[in-house]
């Protein structure tokens, strides 16, 4: 079988590496497109994926919409796959439709009012975590598990302490990561988490008793670039494995610390627009604020408390225990679409 999977996001790379890794050991044949946004490319070039990048790059989001889906409609008719998947959909659910292939698509955030339009409309099957809150027009299929856990559940991942070494730490020094996002995403506008004014507290009371790493999206604040977190983006795991607190913007982050039994806290006005965040407060692995200054209180406390870190880490335990094996989940999923519709010619 040949399977089609479209990348448009770095966590989309961690998402379906292992899934792609599984069907390729067994005699399958996948390709790979990719839009060159954040750090994705760069990721496909670490775990060394064969891709091709399609779409233009700086154009207006009408334009590019347009002009990529025309160049992954281009791809499919070329490469022939027998089904195309991807997060979010919104390129390859039309493109699917366009071409008459069958199109998987794996969503967890509700709050992407496009989807609506561009997505749920057009995919052969969409799967969406138990967690999530909406029952969608087309075939759903849900499953006990995140996104992240297709890549940081503990039979996939492993901690390499060397990464206190490339930090410029001793080992065991305690260390905060705080992440910044630029809300420039289609789903964020209009949204905010820490003001700058809250970041620079943050900052200053993490100080105190961590070293601090600031991790940015888009443009790096200039008055925080001592603080700059300078490792490669397939290491960045690694780097919120060991750190004693993560506190920011970027929901995927602060849900793959809190899968890694860091004390998690997240700040954004779109908390309690997903369930996986409500999942994730009530099993105690991310602490969700809309407000920022009850955010840094939070972290505050949780970097203060030694016992949070161990805590945490026990709960994430328990909870990946209790979920399922989500790149075997893909495969199934990929497999079994792809097969009907060689079924039905």
């Amino acid at each position: 079988m040949r399977v089609l999977v479209d990348v448009g996001h770095p966590a989309h790379v961690h998402f379906f590496r292992h899934p792609l890794q599984q069907l390729q050991k067994v005699g399958h044949e996948v390709v790979v497109t990719a839009r060159d946004k954040d750090v994705a490319v760069a990721l496909l070039r670490a775990f060394a994926i064969p891709h091709q990048v399609i779409g233009p790059r700086g154009a207006g989001p009408r334009r590019e919409y347009l002009q990529r889906l025309a160049a992954l409609v281009g791809v499919i008719r070329r490469t022939r796959p027998d089904v195309v998947t991807a997060i979010g959909g919104a390129f390859v659910a039309p493109a699917g439709r366009l071409t008459r292939v069958p199109s998987l698509v794996f969503t967890d955030t509700e709050h992407v009012a496009l989807d609506r339009y561009l997505t749920y409309p057009w995919a052969t099957r969409i799967c969406t975590p138990d967690a999530f809150t909406r029952d969608l027009p087309r075939a759903q299929v849900r499953y006990r598990g995140l996104h992240e856990l297709a890549y940081l559940a503990p039979a996939r991942f492993i901690p390499d302490p060397a990464v206190w070494r490339e930090l410029g730490l001793s080992e065991g020094e305690p260390y905060a990561v705080v992440r910044l996002v630029a809300w420039r995403a289609s789903h964020d506008r209009g949204q905010s988490g820490l003001s700058a004014e809250w970041a620079r507290a943050a900052i200053d009371r993490l100080s105190a008793r961590a070293r601090v790493f600031v991790t940015a999206e888009g443009d790096f604040p200039p008055a925080l670039r001592h603080l700059r977190l300078d490792v490669p983006p397939h290491r960045m795991h690694q780097v919120l494995a060991f750190a004693r607190l993560y506190l920011g913007e970027g929901a995927t982050m602060a849900t793959e610390a809190g899968l890694l039994g860091t004390p998690s806290v997240y700040v954004s006005t779109l908390v309690g627009t997903m369930g996986n965040f409500d999942l994730l407060e009530r099993e105690g692995l991310v602490h969700s604020f809309r407000d920022g200054a009850a955010a840094v209180e939070r972290a505050a406390l949780l970097l203060a408390d030694a016992g949070a870190r161990p805590a945490a880490a026990a709960r994430a335990a328990s909870f990946a225990a209790r979920q399922i094996d989500v790149p075997a989940f893909v495969c199934e999923q990929l497999l079994d679409v792809g097969s009907v519709a060689r079924m039905l010619g």
